[in-house]
C-alpha cells in the first residue's frame, strides 16, 4: 500500500510539473487569439500530419518485429503493432510505463520472456537516441547561425548558472552512495535469487544481442531513418494548418523535431507542457511569434494524443477480446 501511494504521488507530481510548464508557456499570451487560430485551422493538414505519425508507428512495429525474429521468436506484425499502440496509450497515463506495457502485451500474446522483450526495446531505443543525436548535430552544423544564440542564451547560460551554485562535495557524496547502492543491490540479488538473476541476465543479453544477429541490418536502419523522416513530415505537414506557419520550409520541421525529441524525453505524461514550450521556441528561431508557435504545438500535440487515444484503445480492445476468445 505504501509503495502504491508513493508511486501514485510520483506520477501526480510529474503530471503537475507538466501542467505547470504548460501554464508558464501560456501565461501572458492572448488565449483568445490562440484558440481562434486552432479553431480556424485547416484540418486536412492536421489529419495528414497525424497520418504521417501513424505510418511511423507502423514502421516501429515492423522494426521491433525484426529484432524478435533475429532471436528466434515468431511475433506477428499485428501483435507487435497493437503492443506499440498500447504502449503509447500507457505513456499518456504513466510516463515510461509504455515500454514495460508493450513488453507485457507480447509476453501474454506470444509467450516471449519479459526481459528478452525489454532487451529488444532498449536496443531500438538506443538507435532512436543515436538518430536524435545525429539529427541534433546536423542541425548545429547546417543551421548554426539560427540556433546558436538560443542554445547559448537559453541553455548554456542557465546550466552554467545552476552549476556555479552547486556544492561539488554533495555531488561526489551522492555519486558514491548511488554506486554503493547499485553494487549492494547486484550482490544481494545474486546471493538471494542467483538462479532467477541468471535467467534475467540471460534474457536481457538475448534481447541486447538481437541487432547483432539481424540478417537484414540495412533494412533495420532504413526503418529507423524512415521513422524519423515521417516524424519530421508530420511537423512539416502541420505547418500548413495555420496561416502563421504556412510559409515555413522543411528545415524548420527538421529543427522542430529535434526540439520535440528532447521534450518527449522528459518524464512527463505525453510530454505535456514541455513539448508545447520546446516546439514553440524552435519556431521562434524562424520568425514565428511565440503565440503562434503555441497554437501550432497545441494543434500537433492534440492531434497525436487523439490518434493514440483512438488507435491505442482499439488495439487494447482487440488484444483483450482476442485473449478472451482464446
Amino acid at each position: 500500500m505504501t509503495f502504491d501511494l508513493k508511486t501514485a504521488l510520483k506520477y501526480i507530481i510529474l503530471f503537475l510539473t507538466g501542467v505547470g510548464v504548460l501554464y508558464l508557456a501560456f501565461r501572458g499570451q492572448d488565449l483568445g487569439k490562440i484558440w481562434l487560430e486552432i479553431k480556424t485551422a485547416n484540418y486536412f493538414w492536421v489529419i495528414t500530419s497525424a497520418f504521417a505519425v501513424w505510418i511511423a508507428h507502423v514502421l516501429r512495429a515492423l522494426r521491433w518485429q525484426m529484432l524478435y525474429q533475429s532471436i528466434h521468436y515468431k511475433v506477428s506484425f499485428w501483435n507487435a503493432y497493437h503492443a506499440v499502440m498500447i504502449g503509447y496509450l500507457a505513456n499518456l497515463a504513466l510516463p515510461r510505463f509504455g515500454e514495460i506495457g508493450r513488453c507485457s502485451v507480447i509476453h501474454k500474446a506470444e509467450k516471449v520472456p519479459m526481459f528478452a522483450s525489454i532487451g529488444t526495446v532498449i536496443t531500438e531505443r538506443l538507435f532512436d537516441v543515436l538518430v536524435l543525436f545525429l539529427t541534433g548535430l546536423a542541425m548545429l552544423i547546417f543551421q548554426y547561425d539560427i540556433v546558436s544564440d538560443f542554445l547559448y542564451d537559453t541553455i548554456y547560460l542557465n546550466i552554467a548558472k545552476k552549476i556555479n551554485t552547486l556544492n561539488y562535495w554533495w555531488l561526489v557524496g551522492i555519486g558514491i552512495v548511488v554506486l554503493l547502492l547499485i553494487v549492494s543491490a547486484i550482490y544481494f540479488l545474486r546471493q538471494k535469487f542467483s538462479k532467477k538473476f541468471l535467467r534475467i541476465f540471460v534474457s536481457l543479453r538475448q534481447g541486447f544481442g538481437s541487432y547483432s544477429k539481424l540478417r537484414q541490418k540495412r533494412l533495420f536502419l532504413i526503418y529507423t531513418l524512415l521513422i524519423w523522416v515521417f516524424y519530421s513530415l508530420s511537423m512539416y505537414f502541420a505547418f500548413s494548418s495555420i496561416q502563421a506557419t504556412s510559409g515555413l520550409h522543411f528545415n524548420a520541421a527538421f529543427t522542430a523535431i529535434v526540439f520535440s525529441g528532447f521534450a518527449m524525453a522528459a518524464p512527463v505524461q505525453g510530454g505535456i507542457g514541455v513539448f508545447h514550450w520546446m516546439v514553440a521556441q524552435s519556431l521562434v528561431l524562424y520568425g514565428i511569434s511565440f503565440k503562434d508557435g503555441l497554437a501550432y504545438s497545441t494543434i500537433i500535440h492534440s492531434s497525436q494524443v487523439l490518434l493514440i487515444l483512438i488507435l491505442g484503445s482499439l488495439s487494447l480492445f482487440l488484444i483483450l477480446t482476442k485473449k478472451e476468445s482464446k
